[in-house]
C-alpha cells in the first residue's frame, strides 16, 4: 500500500547524503539502499526545504515542497523590474549606447531563462490587446527601419519619432504597428503630426514564434491637419522590392505576462512591450 511520508532532508556540507540515508525512514518496497540513495541523490534540495516523498511498489515520486512557486514568481517579478530599469531613459532605443545595448540583452536573457519556453499554442490570447513599444535594440542604428532599410532620423530628414504601438486581435489575426511620427517643414509652418498605421496579418509557427505578412500603410493626420482624410499608401509591388524588404517577418516571443512582453526579431532586435 503506497503511503505518504514527510521528512526534512539537511543537505549541507556537513550532512552528506550517506547519512542522511540513515535517518530518512523512507522504505522504498523493492528497491535496495544504493538505488535509493541514487534517487536522492538527483532530487537533492538544499536544508531549507522539505522534501515531500510519495512512495508506491515499484516507484517514487518527488513532489516540490510548498512556496517554491511563490518564489520563483518573484524571482521573475524581480528579474522583470530589472529588464524594465535596464531599458528606461533610453528613448525607445534610439538613445541607447553599446553598453545600454548590453545590459539590456543580458537583463532580457536572465528573465528569459528563469521563466522559460513560451507556449502560445497553449494560451494565444496573451497577445491580445494594444502594447506600447518601450524598447528596441534595432533603434541603436539611428533609423526608422532598425536593422533594415528605414529613413534616417536627424538632419537629413527632419522626422521626429512618437510612440510606437502594436495592436493584436487574436480572432481576427490583424497585427498591425502603429506609429506616431512628427515632420518638420519650414518656418513659419508648424511641423505635421502624423500616424502610419503598417497593418499586418499574423500566423503562430510553433508555440512561440509569429509570422507576419505585410498589407497596406495608412497615414492620418493629427493636431492641426486632423481633419484631412487618411490616405493609403501604395503598396510596392513585390518584383519591386529590395531583397531585404519582402513584406514579411517572424519573430520570437521570448517572455509573455499580463502586461509586459519581450520579443527577439529575424535579424536579432530585442524589443520590449508593456500592455496600453
Amino acid at each position: 500500500m503506497a503511503s505518504l511520508l514527510h521528512s526534512r532532508l539537511p543537505l549541507s556540507h556537513n550532512h552528506s547524503l550517506s547519512n542522511s540515508y540513515q535517518s530518512f525512514p523512507c522504505h522504498l518496497p523493492g528497491r535496495s539502499k544504493r538505488s535509493t540513495l541514487r534517487l536522492l541523490e538527483e532530487r537533492s534540495y538544499d536544508s531549507k526545504r522539505t522534501l515531500i516523498c510519495q512512495s508506491g511498489i515499484d516507484e517514487v515520486t518527488f513532489i516540490e515542497p510548498p512556496g517554491s512557486k511563490e518564489a520563483k514568481a518573484e524571482l521573475i517579478g524581480s528579474l522583470k523590474l530589472k529588464l524594465l530599469s535596464a531599458v528606461s531613459g533610453l528613448n525607445r532605443g534610439l538613445a541607447a549606447s553599446e553598453d545600454d545595448l548590453k545590459k539590456a540583452d543580458e537583463a532580457a536573457k536572465e528573465l528569459e531563462s528563469c521563466a522559460g519556453a513560451v507556449d502560445l499554442a497553449a494560451d494565444l490570447d496573451k497577445l491580445q490587446g494594444r502594447w506600447k513599444l518601450i524598447y528596441s535594440s534595432a533603434f541603436s542604428s539611428r533609423t526608422l527601419g532598425g536593422s533594415r532599410p528605414g529613413p534616417p532620423t536627424g538632419r537629413l530628414l527632419p522626422i521626429t519619432l512618437g510612440q510606437v504601438f502594436q495592436r493584436i486581435d487574436v480572432l481576427s489575426k490583424d497585427f498591425d504597428n502603429i506609429v506616431e511620427l512628427e515632420l518638420g517643414v519650414p518656418w513659419p509652418f508648424p511641423p505635421v503630426e502624423a500616424t502610419a498605421t503598417l497593418a499586418h496579418k499574423f500566423e503562430l509557427i510553433g508555440s512561440s514564434t509569429i509570422k507576419i505578412v505585410f498589407e497596406k500603410t495608412t497615414v492620418k493626420t493629427t493636431g492641426n491637419l486632423s481633419q484631412l482624410p487618411p490616405l493609403e499608401v501604395p503598396r510596392i509591388p513585390d518584383q519591386f522590392r529590395p531583397p531585404s524588404n519582402t513584406g514579411s517577418g517572424e519573430f520570437e516571443v521570448t517572455y509573455i505576462d499580463s502586461d509586459t512582453r519581450v520579443t527577439r526579431g529575424d535579424r536579432g532586435e530585442l524589443r520590449v512591450f508593456v500592455i496600453s
